[in-house]
């Protein structure tokens, strides 16, 4: 059984703990998980792809034979900056309110997992699947040391994952795909005084994003995302104020729905230049593909389930943002993002999460995991 004390201290044993992500360094919440863990009599293993950034994975031990379920918060949190009224790592409850930092992203989620694990080990279940805890490193600056080389090295290859990181009871079960992109504009270099002799790449640039954000950048619709999206991010050019700019560059956020395809909006941007300047680079600087799975999918109706029966409304949702869930298609697991904090605290100064988010959320975790079966 959850035990509510319990639960609490230990969120706020682990708000007190700084895991800032840059600088980036989960050694001393690494080694709290992994001294809590092996109490419990699991076997634990600190796996680090760079120095000081340490993932924690465990495997508490089900049925012989059976298949495997991936439980993944994250240990970093962002940093704190200078606008908090509270100390960020004191865990001060004040009306019903845990504040601290991470204590919405994610630290709630991390607690709530170690707590139902230590249940289930006490009361002695053996559930029907092996169940993988990961808490793993660098989820905020990209999961470059965390869960991305801890899949492609197949240190973690679980038949389904859900990943913990989400708010107010969201279960997550689409995304909007990511790509990120700088394009480079030649103009021609002139005396600014003789503006006619040049040709001025910031006057091209200028008409090529009004062209872009006259278009739609997609024609599908999703029943849980918005419609895809651009985003003009930066922009610089020109050398001098007196000077025809013969270069400018400025970077792209697009956000494309499942379906959509990031090869037809690179041949649409192409081709938008071209009608204003002859001469310009496109570098791709990053791509996540979208992800969609089922509502129907034994990892939603099992979570909704449990929801349900703890008094929960269930809300089915999409991630207009890039969340980690998108790194699991790539190895055919099927995945899911769901969690217990609070929503519109992430990244916020005086972040909280509410105490009856965090009981809750440890309640129904357990009925989830006890209950959890893969279909055959």
């Amino acid at each position: 059984m959850v035990k509510e004390q319990r639960l609490i201290e230990l969120l706020r044993k682990l708000i007190a703990i700084d895991s800032q992500n840059p600088p980036g360094n989960e050694v001393k919440i690494a080694a709290l998980c992994k001294g809590y863990l092996e109490n419990l009599g699991l076997r634990v293993k600190i796996i680090e792809f760079k120095k000081n950034r340490p993932n924690v994975v465990a495997t508490l031990k089900g049925l012989p034979g059976r298949q495997s379920l991936l439980i993944t918060p994250h240990l970093d949190t962002v940093p704190a900056g200078i606008s908090w009224s509270l100390d960020p790592f004191a865990g001060v409850i004040k009306n019903g309110k845990l504040y601290g930092l991470g204590a919405t992203d994610c630290k709630v989620n991390l607690a709530c997992s170690m707590e139902v694990i230590r249940s289930i080990v006490e009361e002695k279940v053996a559930l029907p699947y092996d169940l993988i805890f990961a808490a793993t490193a660098d989820e905020e600056t990209g999961s470059d040391w965390g869960l991305i080389p801890l899949l492609n090295t197949k240190i973690l290859k679980p038949d389904a994952a859900v990943v913990l990181d989400a708010d107010d009871f969201k279960i997550v079960v689409t995304q909007k795909g990511l790509m990120h992109l700088k394009v480079s504009v030649k103009g021609t270099r002139a005396h600014g005084a003789y503006p006619w002799l040049g040709k001025n790449a910031i006057a091209m640039a200028v008409d090529i994003l009004a062209e872009l954000n006259r278009k739609k950048i997609g024609i599908l619709r999703n029943k849980y995302l918005r419609q895809s999206t651009m985003n003009i991010g930066t922009i610089r050019g020109g050398d001098k104020v007196n000077v025809v700019a013969d270069w400018c560059e400025f970077e792209l956020d697009f956000r494309f729905l499942p379906g959509e395809s990031e090869t037809k909006i690179i041949a649409m941007l192409k081709r938008t230049i071209r009608r204003h300047c002859p001469k310009y680079a496109v570098t791709i600087d990053g791509i996540q593909k979208p992800y969609a799975i089922s509502p129907s999918h034994p990892l939603v109706a099992g979570l909704a389930s449990a929801m349900r029966n703890h008094g929960v409304k269930p809300v089915i949702s999409g991630s207009e943002g890039a969340t980690v869930i998108t790194f699991f298609q790539h190895k055919n697991i099927p995945a899911v993002a769901s969690g217990f904090g609070t929503e519109g605290c992430a990244h916020t100064a005086d972040e909280y999460v509410r105490v009856s988010n965090l009981i809750t959320g440890a309640r129904l975790l357990e009925d989830f995991l006890k209950a959890y079966r893969f279909s055959k």
